[in-house]
């Protein structure tokens, strides 16, 4: 007998569905396969759109604040269960305790922002817009939403899509990554206890033909992505083409730029948080390292003598461990790959992640490049691993060209004392969000996470007001209602 399958949910009823196919759940700090995901299709897909299209009907008439008395409910279930879906994160993940519970708590974030919908979802009204005329404007939900969502953050990024769609009247069909689909089923059951409709919110659980079924669907309205760029892309032009909204985020290569007057401790742990927090599996990791000038060789060799201080061990079985593995073997086996080449073609390798801590486990030790160029193949590559390079710019202004080479737009950080550097690298380097002296400049709910370039397809981003804009559709009313009129209608 193997291990227990992970079921779906559709129209409130949790079942195993009858597939052929399954793919391993991975406890990475051991290497144990702990669950089965199954690999569903159209089928299940389609199902669910089914309960998604029954379900909406009546919700999308509930009241905004009965709404959020929905969301407020599920908050407090979200704390009360706070330990227990951060130690769900860490088996299914790997990540640290800490960076677990960073994972829940970004994302209740967004829940807190969803129990707000009655003002963010509030149209504009002006009489007499015109002589006689009255103009209003509404906000509706769009119909049955999906989300597609990556292994790295297990409850953060599905709850950046699910809480504010299902709160502005929309149903949800939630595809979480096949690699840790355990926090997403529990984060569903406390939907469901929260008094959330059966059917509003499904649970379907696969691969590549999942999501090809969630892209075409006649039945689906809008789709939102996180993951690779490659997918990112495909998930965009398939949806659109398909006639569907889409907000699709990819991949980053993020830089962080210390100036030589930044203040070197705060500097040097926001940098290793930055590259080795999630073991660097984030679209926010800082993955270039610049320096200006000689002072680099003092920063990275700061950074090394950090990097030796590093406890890299399971999570689960080492609460001081602070830097957990890599999600799986092929993830491991593709980092392996990329730093063995780089040895091999000359990069300087400073700190080798082939050297194994553990003999289980899917871990890859902190690396360090130095001397890379924009020429190097890794300058513009996303690794998505606990892999730093270190580049040597002469300048800001080189560096700032260096970052805008980038094919990708996600964040880039300064760290200085300099109030002109840093207002010169928030307006110059090109980027959706800056950091300064901070590490990961992520949003707050309040806020959008607003990647530009191959970083994001689409045009209305996760979370913040664009979050609402996305999930809703303007409706406006223009009316006449005076004297004249009503003596013509005989009234």
């Amino acid at each position: 007998m193997g291990q227990p399958i992970v079921p779906i949910l559709t129209a409130g009823v949790w079942s195993e569905p009858a597939v052929e196919e399954f793919t391993p759940v991975h406890n990475p700090s051991v290497g144990e396969v702990i669950f089965r995901t199954p690999m569903c299709g159209a089928r299940e897909v389609d199902a669910a759109v089914q309960a998604s299209t029954v379900a909406y009907a009546s919700w999308s008439k509930t009241p905004p604040t009965k709404r959020a008395g929905v969301m407020f409910r599920y908050r407090e279930l979200l704390e009360q269960h706070y330990e227990e879906l951060s130690q769900t994160i860490v088996r299914e993940n790997g990540k640290t305790l800490e960076e677990a519970r960073g994972d829940v708590r970004r994302g209740l974030e967004v829940v807190e922002l969803a129990c707000a919908i009655g003002q963010l979802a509030k149209g504009e009204s002006l009489p007499r817009v015109a002589d006689g005329v009255d103009g209003v404007t509404m906000r509706e939900p769009i119909g049955v939403c999906a989300g597609i969502t990556p292994f790295n953050f297990p409850a953060m990024v599905p709850m950046w899509m699910f809480p504010i769609a299902l709160a502005c009247g929309n149903a949800f069909i939630l595809k979480p990554s096949e690699k840790v689909p355990l926090t997403a089923n529990r984060l569903g059951e406390l939907l469901g206890e929260a008094g959330l409709p059966e059917g509003v919110f499904n649970i379907v659980h696969g691969g590549r033909d999942v999501v090809a079924a969630l892209c075409t669907h006649p039945g689906i309205t809008a789709i939102s992505f996180v993951g690779s760029s490659p997918v990112a892309k495909y998930v965009y032009e398939t949806g659109c083409a398909n006639g569907k909204r889409v907000q699709s985020a990819g991949g980053a290569k993020n830089v962080l730029l210390a100036l030589p007057d930044a203040a070197p401790d705060p500097t040097i742990r926001a940098i290793m948080g930055s590259a080795f927090g999630c073991a660097g599996q984030r679209c926010m990791a800082g993955s270039l390292l610049m320096g200006i000038g000689g002072a680099t060789h003092d920063l990275r060799d700061q950074v090394v003598a950090a990097m030796d201080d590093l406890v890299v061990d399971d999570t689960l079985a080492n609460a001081d461990a602070g830097m957990g593995p890599v999600i799986d073997g092929g993830a491991q086996s593709r980092l392996f790959e990329r730093i063995d080449e780089s040895a091999r073609t000359g990069t300087k390798v400073v700190r080798d992640g082939r050297e194994q801590p553990h003999e289980r486990g899917f871990f890859v030790a902190p690396t360090l490049f130095d001397e890379v160029t924009p020429d190097h193949p890794t300058y513009g590559e996303e690794l998505f691993g606990p892999v730093l390079s270190v580049m040597h710019p002469r300048t800001l202004a080189e560096a700032i060209e260096w970052i805008n080479r980038i094919p990708y737009g996600n964040a880039g950080t300064i760290f200085t004392s300099s109030g002109s550097a840093a207002r010169q690298f928030a307006l110059e380097a090109e980027c959706g969000m800056i950091g300064i002296n901070l590490g990961v400049p992520a949003p707050m709910a309040l806020f959008s996470f607003s990647g530009w370039d191959r970083s994001f397809y689409g045009d209305l981003h996760v979370q913040g007001t664009e979050g609402v804009l996305f999930y809703t559709r303007q409706k406006t009313v223009l009316s006449r209602w005076d004297d004249n009129y009503v003596r013509v209608q005989g009234w």
